[in-house]
């Protein structure tokens, strides 16, 4: 690991594999995560949950819900606003659910 830093080179921390497996995720890497069934690299650790969604491309994103799927199967929606850090411990994926505009 040490020789990938010195040649530039970054590793792909694949973050659900990490999750499942217990290990910690190491900061300063590409990160892969999953938005529903689409696989992502990100080159940042902080994401927001707008930023989440644009590249997922859920466009608008006002008009899509995002979940965080954590260790255990615990389920936490994200806001729009809402920072995420990918290298926090138990993070497995990410999920989305359009939201419906009915007028009564």
């Amino acid at each position: 690991m040490e020789k990938e830093k010195q040649a530039g080179k970054k590793q792909v921390v694949d973050i659900e594999e990490f999750s499942k497996s217990g290990k910690p995720v190491p900061k300063g890497q590409q990160y892969l995560i999953r938005v529903d069934n689409q696989r992502i690299t990100l080159t940042e650790y902080l994401i927001t949950g707008e930023g989440i969604l644009m590249i997922a491309g859920k466009n608008p994103p006002t008009r899509f819900q995002l979940n965080l799927k954590l260790r255990g199967g615990i389920v936490k929606r994200i806001g729009l606003n809402e920072t995420v850090d990918l290298s926090e411990p138990g993070i497995e994926r990410f999920m989305t659910i359009p939201m419906d505009q009915t007028e009564g």
